[in-house]
């Protein structure tokens, strides 16, 4: 069993060396004992990008979206963060935590993320390389927020220095502490950036996200310290350092400057998106949340109600051709409208654990680089077969993992217009919001496309159709209303990427999500859309298909019982829907 202080790659890299000119002779130049800046820099780039998003045992990425997709109503499972039951043994959750704070090699492969970042950055000030360790700052002060929002308190000043302080059990230290040293570590960074001479050493290939784009890097850092800002806005006024960064012209300010951790097609070595593991899986495991498709049908009646979102076909899948159903190979299902297949979030229905894995809805082309659904509205009543099941061979896994973007910081200065901390309805840049967003899709499915022709979303008629409808209503809604519609905007343009709408929502309450213990929301209830394409029938007329829920929101994830387990000096197992962030008033 590990500890999250054991000093692993990176740290062992950093601090064995013989002394000078002692068996030189064997020295293979082909194994250094140091790793350089660049290598640290790769490895903790790719280390943060699997600690954050989605799982892929296989190949060592082991992500926190794993389990908030689930909780943020995106995406269902069977495993045990349904009904919100993901408690400190949950494999996620471990070796997500293991997968942040270690550097640590393992039969999964892990490419951990802290230990080498702080490698990183005392390497690089050593070497007075400014770059470097302006670049590890910025990631370490992004990494370590989102660790706060997650779990509240985490280790953070003893964490990873065994190396210094010999001591193996490092403390949980207060999120509301943690917060003002990671503005300062921004500014550091920045400065960093700015700062003349050192080392010539620049990344380039190295840097996976930016390339060794300082100006990037450094836009970055200021819309992370929005981001920082606007969580603690319901605790402390940022009205002032919200307004200088809005008016500063120093934030993300286009597609390209996204914090995307970019993968590719190939699968040996395999670079393809941790999420894209259910085109070949031996058995799929993520089924499209019924709740956030039936939002984007149009279905839903508290919301959007009859307004169809065009991002459909680029967002899931649909396995089905035909909208029969009493052609084989379907069978029985625990939700199905027309050739969308999935099953209820907290289901205890029959149906439940069967399969299906040859007709259950997919990961499209956004998020994970999926296939475009290039038959939906088009399905042959005619159809020979009636299933087109995918493998690994019917897309390329392509798409980036999207930690921060551009159309998130829209939505970011959204929310602060609405909240009064800027002079503005936030109207225009909601719709602006809108817009980058669909350039996004636009922008992922360009990369991820494997041989299909695929329309652009951008300017097409139906999307302004449904950013106009969207803002007629945002025109027509009180403060609330407008606050509800900017958050489920952004919700619905990060799926993929769940940890900052899990923080969004305890922030604001937004957006609403699936309450089977709600009488309009559980199955038969109005937001149930019809089924095979019979307005008639709803899921009530399927006797099969029950849900229950016992459990209270989850505040916060619980501790990783490895963790607990082996750390004398970590708090007791928390009370995940007791134990709130600071920042959660």
């Amino acid at each position: 069993m590990k500890r999250i202080c054991i000093i692993l790659l990176g740290g062992l890299l950093a601090t064995v060396s013989c002394k000078k000119g002692f068996l030189d002779i064997n020295t293979d130049p082909n194994n250094p004992s140091k790793a350089t800046s660049s290598q640290l820099l790769t490895a903790s780039e790719q280390g943060l990008a699997y600690a954050m998003g989605f799982s892929n045992q296989g190949r060592g990425a082991i992500g926190f979206t794993e389990v908030l997709s689930v909780y943020m109503h995106q995406v269902t499972v069977r495993e045990s963060q349904d009904q919100y039951g993901a408690l400190g043994d949950q494999f996620d959750i471990n070796n997500a935590w293991t997968q942040f704070y270690s550097a640590q090699s393992s039969g999964f492969g892990y490419v951990g993320f802290l230990e080498n970042t702080n490698v990183l950055i005392r390497q690089a000030d050593a070497e007075e390389n400014h770059v470097f360790a302006g670049i590890g700052r910025i990631m370490k002060a992004y990494g370590m927020s989102q660790m706060v929002d997650l779990f509240g308190n985490v280790p953070y000043t003893e964490a990873n220095l065994f190396y210094l302080t010999k001591n193996g059990y490092p403390k949980f230290d207060d999120g509301a502490t943690i917060y003002p040293e990671l503005l300062k570590m921004l500014d550091t960074a920045i400065n960093n950036l700015a700062q003349p001479g050192g080392n010539s050493l620049l990344p380039d290939g190295d840097d996976l996200f930016y390339g060794g784009d300082v100006d990037k890097w450094t836009r970055l850092a200021y819309s992370i310290k929005l981001k920082l800002l606007v969580q603690q806005r319901l605790i402390k006024d940022v009205s002032a350092d919200v307004t200088a960064l809005l008016n500063s012209g120093k934030l993300l300010g286009e597609l390209a400057d996204g914090f995307m951790m970019s993968y590719g097609p190939s699968n040996s070595p395999d670079d393809r998106n941790p999420g894209f593991n259910d085109y070949y899986a031996t058995q799929r495991s993520h089924y499209v949340s019924p709740w956030f498709y039936s939002i984007l049908k149009g279905y839903n009646p508290r919301l959007f109600t009859g307004i169809e979102d065009p991002r459909i076909p680029y967002y899931f899948y649909n396995q089905i051709k035909t909208t029969d159903t009493t052609t084989a190979g379907v069978g029985n299902t625990d939700y199905r409208d027309s050739a969308f297949v999935s099953i209820l979030f907290g289901s205890v229905g029959p149906n439940r654990d069967r399969s299906n894995d040859n007709s259950i809805t997919v990961f499209g082309i956004y998020p994970v680089g999926g296939r475009y659904d290039d038959n939906y509205k088009n399905y042959n009543m005619n159809a020979q077969t009636n299933v087109r099941g995918v493998s690994s061979a019917s897309a390329t896994g392509a798409a980036p993992l999207r930690l921060l973007t551009y159309a998130d910081v829209l939505f970011l200065k959204a929310e602060c217009m609405n909240a009064g901390l800027y002079p503005d309805d936030g109207g225009a840049t909601l719709k602006k919001a809108m817009e980058e967003s669909f350039l996004q899709v636009d922008y992922v499915a360009g990369r991820a496309n494997k041989n299909q022709n695929i329309p652009k979303l951008a300017g097409a008629t139906a999307v302004n159709n449904y950013i106009n409808q969207i803002m007629a209503l945002y025109s027509g809604a009180s403060a609330t209303g407008k606050l509800e519609i900017i958050m489920t905007q952004k919700w619905i343009q990060s799926y993929g990427f769940s940890c900052d709408q899990y923080t969004d929502y305890r922030r604001t309450g937004y957006p609403v999500l699936f309450d089977p213990n709600d009488p309009t929301q559980a199955p038969g209830g109005r937001y149930q859309p019809p089924i095979h394409g019979d307005p008639t029938r709803g899921a009530a007329s399927q006797p099969s298909v029950r849900v229950v829920l016992g459990r209270k929101y989850p505040v916060s994830l619980p501790y990783p019982a490895d963790e607990l387990n082996v750390n004398r000096n970590a708090p007791p197992q928390k009370q995940p829907d007791a134990a709130y962030v600071f920042w959660d008033k």
